[in-house]
């Protein structure tokens, strides 16, 4: 039985790194013709699309009454974004660059999120009017992202036709994601099996190896954009992902049912989260708007001290 779960578990990460590369690649050429701006994608499409398997585990641990899990993915996949994945990427890039106005925009927004989810904390369990909150600070969010698009192309209105849209670019797009959707489902499934098989705890469960397993998208965009030069792709994919991770990833299902709040969680893992991201912030300002090789290096060897205690320490 262990074979079979390493071996699909093998083959389900190749899908979803091929179908990572696809899906970047035409991601931008869609945003290319539709004049949308590189940020914005990340932000948006790209963020929403690659946090799904966080939020369909999160509602599928509320319905399931494992609501442990449910939180710990979501806290733990925002950890591991920012010290994990935008400090592996930068580590193999060797630098992820960005510009002062979209990082003030998403970072502000990252951080209050978390700002949100630890006051609710410290309130007690998260229940509707938590959730209602939560959805209506995304929207808000959102709108005034439409805002800065239209303002984009107010400030890059271009002569000329504008490009057709290719369906075939549009097929690839969705057929790139839908790779990420399934290869991600068994990803998450043979590791949790694994996990279990191993006698690894619920909380930490949720922590480490659903938050992580369902971070893959997240790693891979983020990285081949990265690789790629699209530097505000992939730093817009990890800080809106952070975002809808939070404010929908938690707040929809407390709607369904209210989410008990764990008192180790509340004094190291959420307080972690928004050390991280505040950090992120110092970094890219210490490159001069650039979050350079040495950043990523000090953002993982944070990601690791976290871990070992999180797993041994407490």
């Amino acid at each position: 039985m262990e074979v079979i779960l390493v071996v699909a578990l093998v083959i389900s990460l190749i899908i979803v790194i091929k179908s990572a590369n696809v899906f970047v690649d035409n991601l931008v050429e869609i945003g290319g013709v539709l004049g949308i701006s590189e940020i914005i994608l990340g932000v948006t499409a790209s963020a929403i699309g690659t946090s799904l398997p966080e939020f369909g585990s999160a509602v599928i641990a509320s319905l399931s009454e494992s609501t442990a899990i449910g939180v710990g993915c979501v806290i733990g996949s925002n950890i591991w974004n920012i010290a994990g994945i935008l400090g592996i990427s930068a580590i193999v890039a060797g630098k992820i660059g960005t510009e002062a106005a979209g990082l003030k925009r998403d970072f502000t927004v990252t951080l209050l999120t978390a700002v949100i989810l630890v006051l609710f904390m410290l309130l007690g369990d998260i229940g509707r009017v938590a959730a209602f909150f939560m959805i209506l600070v995304y929207l808000i969010y959102f709108w005034r992202l439409i805002k800065a698009q239209k303002d984009y192309n107010m400030e890059h209105e271009r002569d000329g036709k504008r490009r057709k849209l290719n369906p075939k670019i549009v097929l690839l797009a969705v057929l790139g994601f839908a790779g990420l959707v399934v290869g991600c489902r068994v990803l998450v499934y043979t590791a949790v099996e694994l996990a279990r098989i191993m006698g690894v705890p619920e909380m930490i469960m949720g922590l480490f190896t659903l938050a992580i397993g369902t971070s893959i998208p997240e790693l891979v965009v983020t990285l081949s954009s990265a690789i790629k030069g699209l530097h505000h792709l992939s730093l817009g994919t990890v800080l809106g992902s952070n975002t809808f991770n939070i404010l929908i990833g938690i707040g929809v299902p407390a709607l369904i049912k209210t989410i008990p709040v764990d008192p180790l969680s509340l004094r190291l893992d959420a307080p972690v989260m928004i050390i991280v991201t505040i950090l992120l912030v110092l970094l890219i300002k210490q490159g001069n708007m650039k979050l350079k090789r040495s950043g990523g290096i000090i953002l993982f060897a944070v990601y690791i001290l976290y871990a070992f205690i999180r797993l041994y320490g407490v």
